[in-house]
């Protein structure tokens, strides 16, 4: 098979959409990719046409390097659909990957007007702030940060939310029944702390999503998330009226 020549587009752009195809309609995550020499055999192209190809295919989160043994197919976007409530460990679950939350901080302390509007309280209330990653088969996916009302979780420790996903220990320990929640989504670019934790450049494209949640009218949770660009899209069916 040979790349096609006969175009303005550059030879190595016309073997990454080629090889971008392959990678989209035949191949999985973690795969390792042809190499090299293999790929200039097969499409009839020069070694540095082959090493531009890749590079782009690296730059646009396609393939990863790995020294001494080659490239392979970058995980895939987890698609979430924004038409029901949803939470980050049954996502997971249910495209077979393994979900982590590692608590970074957790603190009670006395709320601020913002969060005490969030969360239908008044600035004497002590609300609980909690900073967690989320990973998905080890790979950090979201820094979140959850305020809670401190007078509806008695006894809320960082163990348990270590080891139980946080709406299970709502649900169980404290009896709250999670009738909906809003969420807004915002593009961004990560702050020094967020891209440390998520493991990516500052440049990086994110997305910040503030989730309210409630229990019939009352509001139980207020959540900030940056969730990795890289990582994630989100897809919102629309009805005609």
């Amino acid at each position: 098979m040979k790349v096609y020549k006969e175009t303005e587009t550059p030879l190595y752009i016309q073997l990454k959409d080629i090889l971008i195809e392959k990678i989209q309609s035949t191949m999985s995550d973690d795969q390792q990719l042809d190499s090299e020499r293999e790929i200039c055999e097969m499409y009839k192209v020069s070694r540095t046409t082959v090493r531009q190809a890749l590079a782009e295919l690296e730059k646009q989160k396609y393939i990863y390097k790995v020294q001494g043994k080659g490239n392979f197919i970058l995980n895939r976007k987890i698609e979430q659909q924004l038409v029901k409530f949803y939470s980050f460990t049954n996502e997971m679950h249910k495209i077979n990957k393994v979900p982590e939350s590692k608590v970074i901080s957790f603190i009670v302390e006395a709320s601020t007007e913002k969060i005490a509007s969030k969360l239908g309280i008044t600035t004497s209330d002590l609300i609980y702030k909690i900073v967690r990653i989320r990973i998905a088969d080890k790979i950090p996916m979201i820094y979140e940060t959850t305020y809670l009302p401190f007078s509806c979780f008695p006894n809320l420790d960082k163990e348990i939310l270590e080891k139980t996903a946080m709406y299970e220990v709502l649900q169980t320990k404290y009896r709250i029944e999670i009738t909906s929640a809003e969420e807004y989504l915002e593009p961004v670019l990560p702050n020094d702390i967020e891209s440390f934790y998520l493991d990516i450049s500052r440049n990086e494209p994110s997305l910040k999503i503030e989730r309210t949640t409630y229990q019939i009218q009352k509001v139980i949770e207020y959540t900030v998330s940056i969730a990795r660009g890289d990582q994630f899209k989100y897809r919102i069916s629309l009805k005609k009226e």
